[in-house]
C-alpha cells in the first residue's frame, strides 16, 4: 500500500461490527481487510501510514465508526464521518448499485476522490463520546415509556396491565438515574457547564434537552468555522431549492442531523410561545401568508442562529441577538 510522494491517494473504509474493509483509489490494489479490534486497527492504522492518504472517509454507522475515526485522528490521518445516505445517493448516480463491503469501501474512497471531496472533522473526545452516548440512552428510555403508556391504555387484561405499570415505574426510575448521569457529566467540564448555562438559562424555549443535544450532537455551534447558513444546511433546516428549467418547485428540507433537528422542531414550537423575539417573528411570518409550518421552521433556523451566536460571543441572550437568518 505504498505510494509515490507526488500521488494524492483517497482511502474509503467500510466498517462492521467484526471486520474493517479498506479501500484506495486511485490504486490497482484490491481491497484489504482487516479485524474491528484493536490489533486490527493497529496493523490498519500502520498501513495507512506507510500509504499517507489525503483522505479517509467513514460512514457513521450508529457508533461502530467511534474506535477507528478516533484512531485515525490520534495518528494525524485526516479523516471525515459522512451521512450514509449521501454514500448511497452517490452509489447510485454512479452506477454502482450492488452492495458488499468491499463494494462500499470503493465508493467511499471515490466519494472522497471526487469533486464532494468532504472538509475532514474533528472527532469528539472520550468524554463528549461518553456525553452523547447517556444522552442516546435517554432517548431510547424516553421512547420505551411512551411504548409502555400505550399499551398499558390498550390492554384489557388487569394482570398485564400491572406488569405494565411496573416496568414504567422502573423506567422512570432509570431515566432520572440517566438524567443524574448527564448532570454528573456536565458538572465535571467548565466548558460544558458555561454553555449548558448559556444556552439554557437566559434563551426562553431552550430546556434542558435542547442544551445537552446541542452540546452532545452539535459541536460546530459557537465554534465560528460555519456560517448561520452552513450550520442550518448541517441539521437540516435550509430550504432547498428544487428547480429544473423554468419550473421553480417548492423548497423544501431534508437531510442533516435528525435528533438535532427533532429536539430544535420542539424548542422552537415552545419559543414561539414564549421567546417574544421567535413569537414576533412566527406571528409576522404566518401574518404575511406563510404555511405555519414553513414559518416554524423559519423560527428553527433562527433560533438556531441565535444560539450559535450566544455561544461564538459568549454573551447572554438579548433581543440583539436575534438576527435576520
Amino acid at each position: 500500500m505504498s505510494s509515490s510522494t507526488d500521488e494524492v491517494l483517497y482511502a474509503g473504509i467500510d466498517v462492521s461490527k467484526a471486520r474493517l474493509d479498506v479501500a484506495l483509489r486511485p490504486t490497482a490494489e484490491g481491497c484489504l481487510g482487516f479485524a474491528n479490534d484493536q490489533a486490527g486497527i493497529d496493523s490498519l492504522l500502520a498501513r495507512l501510514q506507510q500509504a499517507s492518504p489525503t483522505l479517509v472517509v467513514l460512514e457513521a454507522t450508529g457508533g461502530l465508526e467511534h474506535p477507528i475515526a478516533a484512531a485515525l485522528a490520534a495518528a494525524g490521518i485526516p479523516v471525515a464521518v459522512v451521512n450514509p445516505r449521501q454514500v448511497r445517493d452517490f452509489a447510485r448516480a454512479t452506477g454502482r448499485l450492488a452492495k458488499t463491503d468491499k463494494i462500499d469501501a470503493q465508493v467511499l474512497a471515490r466519494f472522497g476522490e471526487e469533486d464532494l471531496r468532504p472538509e475532514p472533522r474533528p472527532i469528539p473526545d472520550q468524554q463528549a463520546r461518553e456525553f452523547a452516548a447517556i444522552l442516546a440512552r435517554r432517548r431510547q428510555i424516553v421512547e420505551m415509556i411512551t411504548a409502555e403508556k400505550n399499551r398499558s391504555g390498550a390492554m384489557r387484561s388487569k394482570p398485564v396491565r400491572k406488569r405494565i405499570e411496573a416496568h414504567i415505574k422502573w423506567l422512570e426510575k432509570e431515566l432520572k438515574r440517566t438524567d443524574e448521569d448527564l448532570d454528573e457529566t456536565i458538572r465535571a467540564s467548565v466548558i460544558w457547564r458555561e454553555n449548558e448555562a448559556l444556552l439554557k438559562k437566559s434563551v426562553p424555549g431552550v430546556g434542558p434537552v435542547l442544551a445537552r443535544t446541542l452540546l452532545a450532537e452539535l459541536p460546530e455551534l459557537g465554534g465560528g468555522e460555519l456560517s448561520p447558513k452552513q450550520l442550518a444546511a448541517l441539521v437540516g433546516v435550509a430550504p432547498l431549492n428544487r428547480d429544473s428549467g423554468t419550473l421553480r418547485g417548492r423548497r423544501t428540507t431534508w437531510g442533516g442531523r435528525e435528533r438535532v433537528r427533532e429536539v430544535l422542531y420542539m424548542g422552537a414550537l415552545v419559543a414561539t410561545r414564549y421567546n417574544s423575539t421567535i413569537k414576533e417573528f412566527y406571528e409576522r411570518l404566518c401574518g404575511g401568508g406563510k404555511p405555519k409550518m414553513v414559518a416554524l421552521v423559519a423560527c428553527m433556523r433562527k433560533l438556531l442562529t441565535i444560539l450559535n451566536a450566544i455561544l461564538k460571543n459568549r454573551t447572554p441572550w438579548r433581543s440583539s441577538h436575534a438576527l435576520t437568518p
